[in-house]
């Protein structure tokens, strides 16, 4: 068997901002070391002060991108962000099953601004049809709720939460904890194994867009890459824990995380 070479095919939406979606996922991916694929799904007209306009791409389109890079480049790992309707996720859900790659699962249904990414009646098709598919779910406190039906407000929400998911099929979830209060950040991972906590404190920064994003597409590419899953994670965390802090202070509102830092690590 060769060895993982870190190909990752991303589907998710634009963000013309470059902050989130495809744009964070790419650089993510490519400064963790892994080669980025993508299949957009949308085109947002976005920047630091919000989303603007959200232009959803045909279904044939979004499934002709996804298909012709499985088809001659391959992927180590899948990486979905922005579906948008319900027949969006459905048409990725049929997609990903043509794979055996680990698919790592953000279900993207608000933007930092507060704007909905996510149609209402397509919570209920992320739940079936997305979750079950999970490799990794990714989900904040807000998505999570949205998902289970329970309150999310601490830690034991964060386990409560995390652990109807796992039995709502997802392999592995990774708790997401800067929408809970409190002066430490917890991110909760919870797989049928047991958990593992990562925490540090809380960072005072209104510099945070595409922070999921961004820690999606970094454990997709540890993944990739052939990491265990909790030493995968462990990588994501550090790189986007080290991005906020090093955040430029671009735009007028929430502005983007310094993806590139590693390549100024000694400054």
């Amino acid at each position: 068997m060769t060895s993982p070479l870190g190909r990752v095919l991303i589907i998710a939406g634009s963000d013309s901002g470059g902050g989130a979606g495809i744009q964070a996922d790419i650089k993510a991916v490519t400064m963790l070391g892994g080669y980025a694929a993508t299949a957009i799904t949308a085109i947002t007209v976005q920047n630091t002060l919000g989303v603007h306009g959200v232009h959803p791409l045909p279904l044939d389109l979004i499934e002709a991108q996804a298909r012709a890079v499985l088809d001659d480049i391959g992927a180590d790992a899948i990486k979905t962000g922005m579906l948008g309707t319900r027949e969006v996720v459905e048409r990725v859900a049929a997609i990903l099953d043509t794979s055996e790659a680990p698919m790592v699962v953000d279900p993207v249904m608000v933007a930092k601004g507060g704007q909905s990414l996510l149609a209402d009646d397509a919570v209920s098709a992320v739940r079936a049809l997305m979750v079950p598919r999970a490799t990794l779910l990714t989900p904040n406190a807000p998505e999570a709720e949205a998902l289970t039906g329970l309150d999310v407000a601490d830690l034991d929400g964060q386990r409560r939460a995390g652990e109807a998911l796992l039995v709502m099929g997802a392999r592995a979830v990774l708790m997401k904890g800067g929408h809970v209060p409190g002066e430490t950040v917890i991110d909760l991972l919870l797989t049928p194994n047991g958990e593992t906590l990562l925490e540090g404190p809380r960072i005072d920064t209104r510099h945070t867009h595409g922070t999921g994003c961004t820690l999606a597409s970094a454990c997709a590419v540890g993944l990739a890459r052939g990491l265990p899953l909790e030493a995968a994670v462990a990588e994501a965390w550090a790189y986007v824990a080290e991005a906020i802090r090093r955040a430029p202070g671009l735009g007028g509102g929430r502005g983007p995380l310094d993806h590139g830092w590693p390549l100024r690590r000694d400054r």
